[in-house]
């Protein structure tokens, strides 16, 4: 087997909500950690372990002879499949899953991946490398094994590998000639109570029938319908369903742009991000991941004094410190560190996550389809956080874009906290409360009016991204979509204009132009892109909004996901993978742009 950098994003994510790995198109995992998403990863390679004596942190069928590869999930599942040809008219086809289904009233999605190794054609011969690191990289896990099972360790988990392939073929990675399916489980250190080939084969059937399901209840577009399906169900896989974060990424430091610094630990729960894709499912009829959301947000609450603020990011079972350090056993991506884990960012002021959690949980307050309903209990968690926003909306903080060098009054965290009292005031409509609809009312009210005053640049002829500023950014793009503003108002349009000018570069979006903590940005924003095609439809352009859209979607990978920024000039995408701010992009555009079911039919 021959080390080779991770040359591009061209990855599949398979996962169950408790864990996740990527796979590379050769059908390497590249990524993945136990016993969590967050955890010290068991496959690394994509951050390209420093120096190991051979290959590290990668499981890999490496077929003999190798001639060709290509790759698919099943339909409407997260089970990927990868089928490799040889020379001599010989294939395999691989079938990797996390298995995730209901057994006994409750969701069973273990600590495990399964890979099922079957063979298509001819004679294939193949060498099974599969070589765990641990401490990020830095060394080869502990292995010891059984008669059928290898054990790796890397001091704070064990993992076992249930096989009926030959342990000792694996252990010297031998070529096995591959006669008849071989069955890979790869999860706890605990003993399989049937035969891997059983387990594999009615946990895939298992697995496949849950995520059908699960995608049949959908409520999808017309158009794009692949597109859609796919990124909701990625948005499922960047959930923890333990605690109900949903996650920003599944991966640390890929950089937004070659060789720039601006590499960083993707694998919590930002609130902000967690209102984005409860937004996108609900939109789509998938309301349990808000449910499960709102529980991690008031557990969070409720171990906050009174005076204490939220931070903008927590870890995912809802730790608020997030450490950050750099790990120096991990080259990076492509070579370019630093490769960092946690993120200080969680040591920020950012004031528009308290729009954010509040927009979060409006809907639970109106959508009768759910069981558990927002009450007056919920309702007073969440005027606590309104009392913040009074408090903050006109105070500096480092923005949804966390510059670390510089703290302004943000347009955007301003709207966010009118936001939260425009929600509160409509919530206590719904809760038969006019006493506190009133007071929240008013508060909304005096907030609109000072950001209009601060926030409007006249000789620009726009708004502008902080109080008394002449620079923009492209969060201004959503005020309509958040209701501050109608999208055909002048002033809008002025702001779409001069967003226009200033921002735009081809088909895509830069989330600011002035240069921050580590220069110029190089790169576009995809979810920047998606939030001025929406902004394009909603003013009236349509057609022009289509064709940016379509333009998006060819910029996914060849699975259909998307990272975080775009190169503007050779399409290439960059930052941490899959995005979940992309992905919520792709069915937003999608639920604006699409025509009807009944236009269409």
């Amino acid at each position: 087997m021959n080390r080779e950098r991770q040359a591009n994003l061209e990855l599949g994510v398979i996962g169950n909500c408790q864990i996740a790995v990527l796979i590379d198109q050769m059908g390497r995992y590249v990524w993945g950690s136990f016993p969590r998403i967050d955890s010290d990863p068991f496959f690394c390679s994509l951050l390209d372990p420093v120096a190991p004596a051979g290959p590290r942190g990668v499981f890999e069928i490496e077929l003999k002879n190798f001639a060709s590869a290509e790759q698919a999930y099943v339909d409407n599942t997260a089970i990927l499949t990868t089928t490799l040809y040889d020379t001599n008219g010989g294939a395999v086809k691989i079938l990797d899953f996390a298995p995730r289904f209901n057994q006994f009233g409750r969701s069973f999605h273990p600590i495990m991946v399964v890979r099922n190794v079957v063979p298509v054609s001819g004679s294939p011969a193949v060498r099974v490398h599969l070589h765990p690191a641990a401490g990020y990289g830095a060394r080869d896990a502990d292995v010891s094994h059984g008669s059928s099972h290898i054990r790796y360790g890397n001091g704070s988990y064990t993992v076992r590998l249930t096989t009926d392939a030959p342990i000792s073929a694996l252990l010297e990675d031998r070529t096995v000639i591959v006669e008849r399916p071989l069955a890979f489980v790869f999860g706890p250190d605990e003993s399989l109570t049937e035969s891997p080939e059983k387990a594999c084969r009615e946990m895939y059937s298992e697995t496949r029938a849950y995520w059908r399901n699960w995608v049949r209840a959908l409520s999808i577009p017309f158009e794009w319908q692949e597109a859609v399906i796919r990124a909701a169900i990625t948005l499922k896989l960047c959930t923890y369903e333990d605690s109900g974060a949903v996650l920003a990424a599944l991966t640390t430091s890929i950089p937004e742009a070659p060789d720039s610094g601006r590499n960083w630990d993707y694998r919590y729960c930002w609130l902000r991000d967690g209102y984005y894709v409860v937004q996108a499912l609900n939109r789509l009829g998938a309301t349990r991941t808000m449910k499960e959301f709102l529980r991690y947000l008031f557990n969070i609450v409720a171990d906050l004094d009174s005076e204490q603020p939220l931070q903008p990011v927590y870890g995912i079972s809802g730790l608020p410190e997030l450490e950050e350090q750099r790990v120096e056993t991990l080259a990076g991506y492509r070579g370019m560190g630093p490769v960092r884990i946690g993120n200080d960012a969680y040591r920020q002021r950012q004031h528009d996550i308290y729009g954010a959690t509040i927009l979060a949980a409006t809907q639970s307050f109106f959508d009768l389809r759910m069981v558990e309903r927002g009450k007056r209990q919920h309702f007073a968690r969440l005027e606590s956080l309104g009392a913040h926003a009074i408090k903050v909306y006109d105070q500096p903080d480092a923005g949804l874009w966390e510059y670390r060098g510089r703290t302004v009054t943000h347009t955007y965290s301003s709207v966010m906290c009118w936001a939260a009292c425009d929600r509160l005031a409509k919530i206590a409509v719904r809760l038969e409360n006019p006493e506190r609809a009133a007071y929240w009312s008013r508060e909304a009210v005096k907030i609109r009016e000072r950001i209009l005053a601060e926030a409007w640049n006249e000789r620009r002829k726009s708004f502008v991204a902080s109080f008394g500023g002449e620079g923009l950014d492209a969060s201004l793009l959503i005020l309509p979509e958040l209701g501050f503003i109608s999208a055909t108002d002048a002033r809008f349009l002025g702001t779409l204009a001069a967003i226009e000018t200033e921002l735009k570069q081809g088909p895509y979006l830069y989330r600011y132009a002035e240069a921050d903590d580590f220069g110029t940005p190089q790169t576009a924003f995809n979810i920047c892109t998606f939030w001025y095609i929406n902004a394009l439809a909603a003013a009236g352009r349509r057609e022009e909004a289509r064709e940016l859209y379509a333009n998006m979607l060819d910029k996914r990978t060849a699975l259909g996901l998307l990272s975080e920024d775009l190169d503007v000039s050779s399409g290439e995408l960059w930052g941490n993978f899959p995005q979940t701010y992309s992905m919520v992009g792709i069915i937003t555009g999608a639920m604006r742009l699409s025509c009807s079911w009944e236009e269409a039919l």
